[in-house]
């Protein structure tokens, strides 16, 4: 864990909000000279507390209507077989997250699509060709309720 100041904290709160601000803009909204607040920014960045800057798309926009969360349980448990399992789930573009869990299932996908039809196809298609999946169970994302990339810092 990374010991953060109050500053740190500040800046890490405002690039949430806007990760487009550049360091005179957040400087000013500290009350801080432009030096120090960069030489912070490039700390937080090299110790990996910021991990990448992103643009967030609203699905919708997109035609991404459709959210499934699918829980997986896996026919074998041995390393190598889950590490498969990981490396093909990666290179998969639909999932947009993936959480190994404890309980019933082995892991849980956040999947985006267009539509019904395009989910069955990738179930089919894409999820179905993985080797050692035992069995999925599919929850339909009917609305969002809160959805937020910010961190309490």
């Amino acid at each position: 864990m990374h010991i953060l100041d109050d500053t740190d904290r500040a800046i890490l709160r405002h690039l949430q909000q806007d990760a487009t601000l550049k360091t005179r803009e957040l400087a000013s909204m500290l009350n801080l000279s432009y030096t120090p607040v960069y030489e912070r920014v490039r700390r937080l960045e090299k110790e990996g507390v910021i991990k990448k800057y992103v643009a967030l798309i609203d699905r919708d926009k997109v035609g991404k209507k459709l959210m499934v969360f699918c829980n997986i349980a896996l026919k074998e448990h041995s390393r190598a077989m889950g590490d498969r399992f990981v490396e093909a789930v990666m290179a998969i573009p639909e999932v947009l997250e993936c959480f190994n869990i404890s309980g019933d299932y082995d892991f849980l996908l956040k999947i985006v699509v267009n539509d019904m039809p395009e989910y069955q196809q990738f179930l089919m298609q894409k999820l179905g060709s993985l080797e050692n999946i035992g069995s999925t169970h599919s929850l339909f994302v009917m609305g969002e309720i809160k959805t937020s990339t910010e961190l309490s810092v």
